[in-house]
């Protein structure tokens, strides 16, 4: 036989050996049971991960035809996964944990994929800006950053000495941004409020020196502007239009509150989850795939990432806004730009791992400011997270693209040792640490806020 005929053998044996092993990696999860999907959507920037996988084929390339749906605001998309009419959405990573404790709507909502870390800010409109500023130090005729809410204090205590209301804006009661936005105030001595939904207020100004309430994520600079709110707390690009419409100064982002915080998660029923494992596991594949290329190479993507959030279907801003804070900067004050490269975090530090430590620091701020009525045990806050944050599907997900070349063992937790909490955190803007193993310890750490009272 020659040398010729030798080598097609071989590549031939190469070939189907090749075939014969993907197979056998897809059969280990099997084909979608559901192929045709919707997903819904707030235009934020860290929506980023489903527009990636359905625009660079990650959802096609695993058997599944995704419909992509912006939706009104965030208790519009909740209903819309639970009746059903979407099968999963990027979502406030409060909304499955409230969901399924019963806070609001009650539904067991489950999370096998996080979304994103860092990636809001808090603004003020240009009257209160003016007046924080003569207490705030400066350095090279700029602001010394981080700003705390401590400058804010002397603008609300005025408010309050007139009669006056203090108005700020945040996306959902169980949104990443009220919890952010009463963290910063409480560490500078302005009380954010109680909730007492035992007692039917769910409006969360019982005692509150600064009051929160709910506005849509686009429609905050139009709100500012009008003057029905002072300031508020809300994701990308909505702080950065305030700058670019100069109604607004973008004052501390939330990487400044508590470095590399978690934001986003994609949810899902549990039901869907269980009645179509292998189309769950197919999903968290492609959103990893898509986090992945968000972040390699030093986020070398992300300009052509901005391109495609600044399209009417998605984002819809304009895409000098958008890159503002995407590629790896932030504008402050108009003019006062500074580099924050892990202002969006989407796969970096392990940012898709749905860590249960996570989802134990939401719930310890829904009891804090009173979401939960009642004290709670450390075994409560555990088993609930549990209920809800999904790390084995996710664990799945990714043994499949490890075993398909298409990731790197390296480039996630170790499977084997993780137990889905994240050592001691301390970088808080109060310097005050978090164990999410100990939850009730943290909870006692707090000047403002409850603990074993209830209201």
């Amino acid at each position: 036989m020659c040398r010729r005929s030798i080598f097609r053998i071989f590549l031939v044996t190469v070939f189907f050996t090749f075939i014969s092993t993907s197979l056998s990696v897809h059969a280990e999860i099997g084909e979608p049971e559901k192929d045709e999907l919707t997903f819904g959507f707030i235009k934020l920037t860290d929506m980023a991960p489903i527009a990636i996988a359905y625009e660079n084929g990650y959802f096609e390339d695993e058997g599944l035809y995704v419909t992509i749906e912006a939706q009104a605001n965030w208790k519009v998309l909740l209903d819309g996964v639970i009746d059903g009419k979407l099968d999963g959405a990027h979502m406030l990573a409060g909304q499955p944990l409230a969901a399924t404790i019963g806070f609001g709507t009650k539904a067991h909502i489950v999370t096998p994929f996080s979304m994103d870390l860092n990636g809001n800010g808090i603004t003020v409109s240009n009257e209160i800006w003016k007046k924080m500023k003569a207490h705030i130090p400066m350095e090279g005729g700029k602001p010394v950053h981080p700003i705390k809410a401590d400058y804010l204090k002397p603008v609300v205590d005025e408010f309050k000495q007139k009669g006056e209301p203090f108005k700020m804006g945040m996306v959902f009661p169980v949104s990443t941004h009220n919890y952010e936005l009463r963290y910063w105030l409480a560490a500078g001595g302005i009380h954010p409020g109680y909730y007492a939904p035992h007692k039917g207020d769910t409006a969360g100004t019982i005692d509150a020196d600064a009051l929160l309430s709910v506005t849509p994520p686009p429609q905050m600079p139009s709100t500012l502007e009008a003057g029905t709110i002072y300031g508020y707390c809300v994701g990308e690009p909505w702080n950065q239009q305030a700058v670019f419409k100069g109604i607004g100064v973008p004052v501390i982002t939330d990487y400044e509150i508590w470095k590399n915080n978690p934001e986003k998660v994609f949810g899902m029923t549990k039901e869907f989850t269980e009645k179509y494992p292998n189309t769950t596991v197919r999903v968290v594949k492609a959103l990893i795939r898509a986090a992945k290329w968000l972040d390699e190479n030093d986020n070398a993507n992300r300009p052509a990432a901005v391109k495609i959030l600044s399209q009417s279907n998605y984002v819809g801003a304009d895409y000098e806004v958008i890159a503002n804070s995407m590629t790896g900067t932030f504008e402050y004050e108009k003019g006062d730009k500074r580099a924050v490269p892990d202002f969006n975090v989407f796969f970096r530090y392990n940012a898709t791992y749905p860590y249960y430590s996570d989802a134990i620091w939401y719930l310890t701020q829904m009891r804090r400011w009173g979401q939960i009525s009642e004290p709670k045990s450390d075994e409560w806050y555990v088993e609930t997270a549990k209920d809800v944050y999904k790390p084995g599907i996710y664990a799945t997900a990714a043994q499949e693209l490890i075993a398909e070349g298409l990731m790197k063992a390296n480039e996630f937790p170790n499977f084997a040792t993780e137990s889905g909490f994240k050592p001691e955190q301390t970088e808080f803007i109060d310097n005050i640490s978090f164990d999410g193993s100990k939850p009730n310890a943290y909870l006692e750490k707090f000047d403002i806020g409850l603990k074993d009272e209830t209201l």
